[in-house]
C-alpha cells in the first residue's frame, strides 16, 4: 500500500508552504505529494494569500525534490487546453527527471471560473474525452511526426507533438464516482482510477465498475492501479486526535466515518479494509499544512506498519 500526501492549497498556501510540505513527504519517505487544481477556497476559510497554480508549483518542486512523485487530483480540464496542458505536463516531466502524474478531471467548481473569468461549459465530459485523446496522443505520436485531431470542442492540425515527457508514458489518474461514463473513461485512458472521499463499500461497488469496463474494452482489470483519497487526522491519543479534527474545523466523529482518523492503529485498520478490496495506494488529504508533526507520526507509526 503506498501512501501520498495529497494538499489542498486553495484553502489558503503559500508556494514555499507547499515546498516545505513536499520536502517532508520526501524525508519521510512517502510515496508522492499531489495537490488540487483549484483557484477559489471552499468553506469557512479565508483562503489567504490566495491561488497557487498546481502546474507551476508543480514545476517549481520538481526542481526542488528528488525521489518523490508529483501530480494532481484533479486537473480542471477546462482550466486549459489540451495542446498546451500537454506541453506543460511534459516540461514538468522532464524538469523532474520523469516523476510527474496526471490526474484529469472534467472540472465542476462554478464559482471559480466566474471569479476568473474561465468559460464554464455544459458538456464538460464530452471535453474531457477529446482531452484526454489528444493529451495522450501527442505523448506518444513518434519524433518526425505529426498529430492531427478534429473533434467537437477541438481541433489540431500538424501538430509537431513536442516536447516528449521524460518517462516513456506519463500515468494518466481517472477518477469520480459516475456509474457509467466515468468507468469507460477510465478504461480507455488510465494508469489509475481514483475514487475520493468514498466509503469502503462504495469504492469496491466503484471499482468494481471500473474493472468490467476495462475486461468489455480489452483490458486486463489489473492493469489498473486502484485507489483513494480521504482526509486524515491521526493523534496518539483522543486528545491529539480531536485538537487536529479541531484545526481543520472537522468533528472527531464524522472524520473516522467518512475518513481516516483515530489512533495509528485504528487507521492502520481502516487502510487494510481498502486494501482487502483492491486499493492500493491511498492519498492522505491533509489540511493543516503547518502541522509537520503529524506527517511525521504518520510516518512513524502508520506507514510503518502498512510496508
Amino acid at each position: 500500500m503506498d501512501l501520498r500526501i495529497f494538499t489542498e492549497p486553495q484553502q489558503g498556501a503559500t508556494y514555499d508552504t507547499l515546498l516545505t510540505v513536499a520536502k517532508a513527504a520526501e524525508d519521510l519517505g512517502f510515496d508522492a505529494f499531489f495537490r488540487s487544481d483549484h483557484y477559489v477556497r471552499m468553506g469557512n476559510v479565508d483562503g489567504l494569500p490566495g491561488p497557487t497554480d498546481a502546474w507551476i508549483t508543480l514545476a517549481g518542486l520538481a526542481r526542488e525534490t528528488r525521489r518523490i512523485r508529483l501530480g494532481t487530483l484533479m486537473t480542471a480540464a477546462t482550466f486549459r487546453l489540451p495542446g498546451v496542458l500537454a506541453i506543460q505536463v511534459a516540461q514538468v516531466d522532464q524538469m523532474s527527471g520523469g516523476r510527474v502524474e496526471l490526474g484529469l478531471g472534467a472540472g465542476w467548481f462554478e464559482e471559480e471560473h466566474k471569479a476568473y473569468g474561465i468559460p464554464f461549459p455544459k458538456d464538460k465530459f464530452a471535453r474531457l474525452e477529446e482531452q484526454l485523446e489528444i493529451v495522450t496522443g501527442l505523448w506518444v505520436t513518434k519524433l518526425g511526426a505529426t498529430f492531427d485531431f478534429h473533434g467537437r470542442y477541438y481541433d489540431l492540425t500538424d501538430s509537431p507533438a513536442l516536447p516528449k515527457p521524460a518517462q516513456e508514458k506519463i500515468p494518466v489518474l481517472i477518477g469520480g464516482h459516475g456509474a457509467t461514463r466515468t468507468p469507460r473513461l477510465a478504461a480507455r485512458y488510465a494508469d489509475e482510477f481514483n475514487i475520493p472521499f468514498a466509503s469502503v463499500e462504495d469504492s469496491e461497488r466503484q471499482f468494481g465498475r471500473v474493472r468490467a469496463a476495462a475486461e468489455e474494452a480489452g483490458r486486463r482489470a489489473d492493469d489498473l492501479t486502484y485507489s483513494n483519497a480521504l482526509v486524515v487526522c491521526v493523534g496518539r491519543d483522543d486528545q491529539e486526535v480531536a485538537r487536529r479534527a479541531a484545526a481543520i474545523g472537522r468533528e472527531v466523529d464524522e472524520l473516522k466515518a467518512h475518513g481516516l482518523a483515530g489512533s495509528p492503529a485504528e487507521v492502520v485498520d481502516k487502510i487494510g479494509r481498502y486494501a482487502e478490496i483492491g486499493s492500493r495506494r491511498i492519498y492522505l488529504q491533509v489540511l493543516d499544512l503547518a502541522d509537520l508533526d503529524h506527517l511525521e507520526l504518520i510516518s512513524a507509526q502508520v506507514q510503518s506498519q502498512l510496508s
